[in-house]
């Protein structure tokens, strides 16, 4: 038994560092055929406030460990997509519809050679507990208990939001969004359990996090931190992924992520976001910005409602 976890720490500890960066997977250089076949379109619809759009199709492409600060509804179109939650994968297949609560950490792959294309939802936390109020008896904080579910139905809404947003139809991009959200809350909806805060390590977890946001261009080392904080750097290291599902240094590049995400919508170039955050360079904040939101950060500042493609390939 003893054999069995510790190879299962190894397989974790080596995805956190391929997470951020430090180790590169086999077969990393992708071949202009490949890639020729990936696109991704990120974007807002002002018509629907408090929404992001995301629609792609993957082949190579991965998404390292991140969390988002909403809720994410996904319905893969063709191919299959693995989705690396907490308990484990899960593999989003036509007809299925992924569920993803706020702040729950996850990564994700092509799950055939072939890849995936799909459409996702992120719909801000205020959205869905506006929804939630109005149409459930849900009390507290609304979420999901399963994190994939056969709904061809809605897995079909789920496109048609997006097919509504590129036409400019912002009722009906409203309307199918509400049903489409009103409809996974009452059919597989639940209040979220409060996390207990009071456990030692769960302050210690939450001093580091705060340390971490304080000196974001500049963090101290885990044993500067562990010392900070009178606590070991391994102790610190189980507190801090019990807490929050990923060791500090890919919760840190998942909180420069967010904070250059909001530098680039308000007007930023990418280069000076990039030092804003504590990203050595630019190409820097290029490969872990396209590794969790989808786009590199040029595409993702220019005309949002534009297609990024990199290469010939169309939305289907």
């Amino acid at each position: 038994m003893a054999t069995e976890e510790r190879k299962a720490r190894e397989v974790q500890e080596t995805e956190e560092a391929r997470d951020s960066g430090e180790v590169e997977e086999a077969g990393q250089t992708r071949e202009t055929a490949v890639r020729k076949e990936e696109w991704a379109r990120h974007w807002q619809y002002p018509g629907v406030p408090g929404l992001d759009l995301l629609r792609a199709r993957y082949v190579r492409h991965s998404f390292s460990r991140h969390s988002h600060e909403g809720f994410v509804f996904g319905a893969v179109l063709r191919g299959i997509e693995d989705v690396v939650m907490p308990q484990g994968t899960i593999k989003a297949r036509p007809g299925t519809v992924v569920m993803i609560n706020p702040e729950v950490p996850h990564s994700a792959r092509a799950g055939v050679p072939e890849g995936w294309s799909y459409a996702t939802l992120y719909p801000s936390a205020q959205v869905v507990a506006g929804i939630a109020d109005e149409t459930t008896s849900l009390r507290g904080t609304a979420g999901f208990a399963e994190t994939i579910v056969e709904d061809a139905d809605t897995a079909r809404l789920i496109r048609a939001v997006h097919r509504a947003a590129e036409e400019g139809n912002a009722l009906a991009a409203d309307s199918v969004l509400r049903i489409v959200v009103a409809r996974l809350l009452r059919r597989h909806g639940q209040s979220l359990p409060a996390r207990a805060p009071n456990a030692a390590g769960a302050r210690t977890a939450a001093l580091a996090k705060s340390l971490l946001e304080e000196r974001m261009t500049e963090p101290p080392s885990l044993e500067q931190l562990a010392h900070e904080l009178g606590t070991g750097p391994f102790a610190l290291l189980r507190a801090f992924r019990s807490a929050y599902g990923m060791p500090p240094h890919t919760w840190l590049t998942n909180a420069r992520v967010r904070t250059a995400r909001r530098l680039l919508e308000a007007g930023t170039a990418p280069g000076e976001a990039a030092a804003a955050v504590g990203f050595s360079d630019q190409p820097h904040l290029n490969r872990h910005f396209t590794r969790i939101v989808g786009v590199p950060p040029g595409a993702y500042q220019r005309e949002r409602a534009r297609t990024y493609k990199t290469g010939r390939g169309r939305p289907p």
